[in-house]
């Protein structure tokens, strides 16, 4: 499956971006001369069994780039063969990613094995927002493997591995809760929150669990933090242009490969 890839470098008077569709289907919201917003939305139905989905994400220096789900994603069934995750993320010296992701929904009986690797030069930073959800109404929900890596020019910065299924729940991991909520700052000092893991690096973890997704503090997290990271870039606000033929809750009308000057 093509790699679905989102690249901006600064440009005058606006910035460059790459933007290549793959499982997922990236639109160009707005921009100037060193931000991007773009938004996402899944190219078919996701996610299958055997779905192999890559995202490749390259954030230039000291620019700003701002993705938004469109839509969650939800893991169908698919007991025999799992489907694979991956994101590889460069955020270069200055530059700053803020993701804010919609619910992955894994179903009864889907299996998942997602990969999440991110890699900030100096003076780098992101924020990213990740819901897990355990099964549709009704349902126990499927397995989850998902493996996170955030490294800096010093070494490690986050390394952390989750295993769950919702028809063995583990006291101690989520335990009787479908709802896994998190919001990841890296790359600068977050603003304290309650019950949130400060790193030894610059950077901070703040986690919800629970049953239902509206009952998330996180919202406010997110608000907080990414509002930080943007006043720590320094980033101007962004105006908005035309967006491509097709909208954006359909890829059609838009070249696998695509770059905006």
């Amino acid at each position: 499956m093509t790699t679905t890839r989102i690249a901006v470098r600064a440009g005058h008077p606006r910035a460059h971006v790459d933007l290549v569709v793959g499982a997922l289907a990236p639109r160009l919201v707005g921009r100037t001369s060193c931000t991007a917003h773009v938004a996402l939305s899944a190219a078919g139905m996701l996610l299958l069994g055997g779905d192999l989905v890559h995202v490749e994400v390259d954030v230039g220096p000291d620019c700003t780039l701002e993705l938004e789900d469109v839509g969650g994603m939800v893991a169908f069934r698919a007991p025999r063969s799992a489907s694979q995750w991956t994101l590889d993320v460069r955020v270069r010296s200055g530059g700053t990613l803020l993701w804010r992701a919609l619910p992955l929904v894994v179903a009864e009986g889907a299996r998942v094995e997602r990969r999440i690797q991110i890699h900030l030069d100096k003076g780098g930073c992101a924020v990213i927002r990740e819901t897990i959800v355990l099964g549709r109404q009704g349902e126990t929900g499927g397995s989850l493997k998902s493996h996170v890596s955030i490294t800096d020019p010093d070494g490690p910065v986050l390394n952390e591995d989750l295993d769950v299924d919702g028809s063995f729940p583990e006291p101690g991991i989520l335990g009787s809760a479908r709802v896994l909520d998190a919001v990841i700052a890296v790359g600068f000092r977050p603003d304290p929150e309650p019950g949130a893991m400060l790193l030894d690096q610059p950077g901070g973890v703040a986690r919800h669990l629970g049953n239902l997704t509206h009952e998330s503090p996180m919202d406010h997290v997110w608000a907080t933090w990414s509002e930080r990271a943007k006043s720590s870039a320094g980033s101007p606000v962004t105006i908005a242009v035309p967006i491509t033929a097709g909208g954006l809750s359909s890829p059609r009308g838009v070249d696998s490969v695509r770059a905006v000057d």
